[in-house]
């Protein structure tokens, strides 16, 4: 068996595409078809790296007197692999549908939870209106603290409903006839939808800041109509990642079954932290806005931690990526 057949063979067996193969080699897919077609051989260097990637020797790739791949495979591709049946996978995606509502929802009372703070603190700046900072803070913080408690509690229920499915991010498995053309077909039945929610869910974002600069506008002395346009931003910041979420989640869902993006075999090793570098970045947002608040007793100059917080989000998501690519490689 020469190099191209071996090739062929191992790519296969590890259920990845010619494009998929080129992109763990740092190679192009015309290059593969050129070592699958007998065309051209890979150089020594990228011999080694199929070696590895495999979990073949080189003499066996080199070889062609060499036929058995089966006493020179890793262990890992010798051991059982989890089948998944056409039922199972219709319910993991019904379960993601269903959670990716419930998920959308937490984070939205997540973004929303510092509202409250935000009005009272304005409003204990209006004398006409009577509300002491410190009844403005404690209200604030109650209602903050209590809002994150039930999005918690919501993540917590919707990651149990999912539980019994991990094993599609990160495990390797095999599907049952007729799964990946149903879960293909789904997608691309879907795709519409995802693409549109996308859309809506950016001119969201994008927009969110508008009710501040109309704030300005009107009256920017005024800090009760800076706090509340600053909500109404977070408000429309907040259906606007719903969007994203909603169609984001059972979009991935539709990946892990198919073990495409970042859910393919060499990848599954590799979680995205991106999950974690959200919440961590607005947890220490809040953290800068109470330190700066709490002992000045100054609600409304805090607000702005918000808005800087909200614009770098973004770039923050980016180098998180970023970081998360080059560490896969």
């Amino acid at each position: 068996m020469i190099f191209a057949d071996k090739l062929v063979r191992l790519r296969k067996k590890a259920g990845w595409s010619q494009e998929e193969l080129a992109e763990q080699m740092n190679v192009s897919r015309q290059s593969v078809s050129k070592w699958e077609g007998a065309q051209s051989v890979p150089d020594l260097e990228k011999m080694i790296r199929l070696s590895k990637l495999f979990g073949v020797t080189t003499d066996y790739l080199l070889k062609d007197e060499i036929e058995e791949a089966g006493a020179i495979l890793t262990d890992m591709e010798e051991t059982s692999v989890r089948n998944v049946s056409m039922e199972e996978a219709n319910a993991f995606l019904s379960v993601k549908a269903e959670t990716s509502k419930t998920i959308a929802g937490a984070t939205f009372l997540c973004i929303l939870s510092p509202v409250c703070l935000l009005l009272l603190g304005a409003a204990s700046e209006n004398a006409s209106l009577n509300v002491s900072e410190n009844t403005a803070g404690g209200i604030g913080m109650i209602v903050m603290l209590v809002m994150v408690a039930i999005a918690v509690a919501i993540f917590i229920h919707s990651g149990s409903k999912t539980a019994p499915y991990e094993y599609l991010e990160k495990e390797v498995f095999e599907t049952e006839y007729g799964v990946t053309g149903m879960v293909k077909e789904r997608r691309d039945h879907f795709k519409s939808d995802y693409v549109r929610s996308n859309m809506i869910g950016a001119c969201l974002c994008v927009t969110a800041l508008i009710p501040l600069f109309d704030g300005v506008v009107i009256n920017e002395d005024n800090d009760l109509l800076m706090a509340l346009m600053l909500c109404i931003s977070f408000v429309i910041a907040g259906i606007g990642v719903v969007f994203f979420i909603t169609v984001g989640i059972i979009w991935e869902s539709f990946k892990k079954l198919l073990q495409e993006g970042d859910y393919t075999r060499t990848k599954k090793e590799h979680r995205s932290f991106q999950s974690v570098i959200t919440t961590v970045y607005w947890l220490v947002a809040t953290a800068i806005y109470l330190s700066f608040s709490l002992p000045t007793e100054s609600w409304k100059e805090g607000w702005i931690v918000w808005v800087i917080a909200a614009v770098l989000f973004p770039a923050v998501i980016a180098i998180a990526n970023a970081i998360e690519n080059n560490r896969r490689k």
